[in-house]
């Protein structure tokens, strides 16, 4: 017989958890029921802070009660509907919103929204897109992707093989793929307020790989915009401009990731607003829907749209697509999402706030292990110097010791990393600065 569960406490043993050290997890377990505004609570009923909008999505805060009412109507109004060969009203209409606030504005014509999933779904959406692209005019040969060390794009075996993190690929087989090296440099650019000065040079990669492989196998490049889950490593000053242009010159498609950077992180609509470089094709997911239903789109140009839009009209022009794909429930949730960033300003609010929390991070500098601190728009990264013959374990430390603190921060590697919810007030990030330092002071 099952061990009754005596102090209605949730039994952890069957939910195998995700990107999680399940058995150190289970052992002294950190677990949230409910949220509100910029805070969760745990089972406990403590109040903790939220340094990171969940997981880069919750951009409009927690609890909003214009997304739970729009899920509501919808499930009760239409619960699902396919959309292979069918369609419903919502999915259009959502589409349309899209559009109108699509990556570059209206000159970029990138308005053509397919609905997937997830951020990995988008991913893996985007590189057939244009691998397909490349085949419908007739540059067949173009399969090759490039991607970045370091990069992120999820865990689909196309986001694996284009991204650049090692203990994500190395047990999978992979799609053709090469990378270019990463930006990270703190040796000459710690401490850098925004944009860092030095390595515009490392985009010259992709001409060394379209050399090595011949632009004639390579079919797209992608990148983030600003990479996040690899501990907010940011482009170097011109270097995303740099990328445009040898992309153009040899007829690759840029992709740009932006999963964590869409919906306002930066301070833009998009993380293309904010750099100003428009891409061909843009992944987005996260705080498409504030979290709330999982749900990720790719935004298209039109002149990737149109080169796959030949042949017989009753042909289908993409064999591609989710069962959830435009799923209604979604699509309802994304539209009061939007309305909500509009009605507040969300998507800009981090440009107001930008300076505040810029100095506020770098105020950290100089306490003990700190190595260098990274900021843009509302998103931040300390990294700590990491123990001998140990590494991670001190930004873990200060990880549970922030969250004993009521604080949630989050980390990878050595890395600290902050997204606190577009909502923040100044009073806020003056909590989630001053509680990461005393953590930092405890952390040996």
């Amino acid at each position: 017989m099952d061990q009754i569960n005596m102090k209605n406490e949730p039994v952890l043993d069957n939910f195998w958890m995700p990107f999680t050290a399940n058995r150190q997890f289970k052992a002294a377990p950190r677990l949230l029921a409910s949220a509100e505004g910029m805070y969760y609570t745990d089972v406990d009923g403590n109040r903790v802070l939220d340094g990171t909008a969940g997981l880069w999505c919750c951009n409009a805060g927690h609890g909003r009660r214009k997304i739970s009412e729009a899920v509501e109507r919808q499930l009760s109004t239409l619960d699902f509907a396919p959309t292979f060969q069918m369609g419903h009203p919502i999915a259009f209409d959502f589409a349309t919103k899209l559009a109108k606030i699509a990556p570059g504005g209206p000159d970029s014509r990138l308005d053509r929204v397919f609905f997937t999933g997830s951020g990995s779904e988008s991913v893996d959406t985007a590189l057939k897109i244009a691998i397909a692209y490349q085949r419908a005019i007739g540059q067949g040969t173009r399969t090759r992707i490039i991607g970045r060390e370091k990069g992120y794009h999820g865990v689909g075996f196309g986001g694996i093989s284009v991204g650049g993190l090692v203990n994500n690929r190395r047990m999978f087989p992979q799609i053709p793929a090469d990378h270019m090296r990463h930006t990270l440099d703190v040796e000459r650019n710690a401490y850098s307020k925004g944009l860092p000065a030095h390595g515009v040079e490392l985009a010259d990669d992709l001409e060394r790989l379209v050399q090595l492989h011949g632009a004639e196998t390579i079919a797209a490049v992608i990148v983030e915009p600003m990479s996040g889950s690899a501990g907010v490593i940011l482009p170097p000053k011109g270097y995303l401009e740099k990328l445009r242009a040898t992309a153009d010159k040899h007829g690759i498609l840029l992709i740009f990731d932006e999963v964590i950077t869409a919906f306002g992180r930066l301070g833009t609509p998009f993380g293309a607003d904010y750099f100003g470089v428009v891409p061909d094709l843009v992944t987005t997911a996260k705080g498409l829907t504030n979290g709330a239903i999982p749900m990720g789109a790719v935004f298209a140009g039109r002149k990737v749209y149109d080169g796959l839009m030949v042949g017989a009209d009753n042909a289908i022009e993409l064999f591609h697509g989710y069962t959830y794909s435009g799923h209604p429930v979604a699509c309802a949730a994304g539209i009061a999402t939007l309305e909500i960033y509009e009605e507040e300003g969300l998507l800009t609010r981090a440009a107001e706030l930008a300076d505040h929390w810029q100095e506020s991070l770098h105020s950290l500098k100089g306490l003990p292990n700190v190595v260098d601190i990274r900021n843009l728009g509302l998103v931040g990264a300390i990294e700590l110097d990491p123990r001998v013959g140990a590494p991670g374990t001190r930004a873990y430390d200060v990880f549970v010791d922030c969250f004993k603190k009521g604080l949630l921060i989050r980390v990878t590697g050595d890395i600290i990393a902050l997204s606190p919810p577009l909502i923040v007030e100044k009073s806020q990030i003056d909590d989630i600065v001053s509680t990461i330092g005393e953590a930092l002071k405890h952390a040996a």
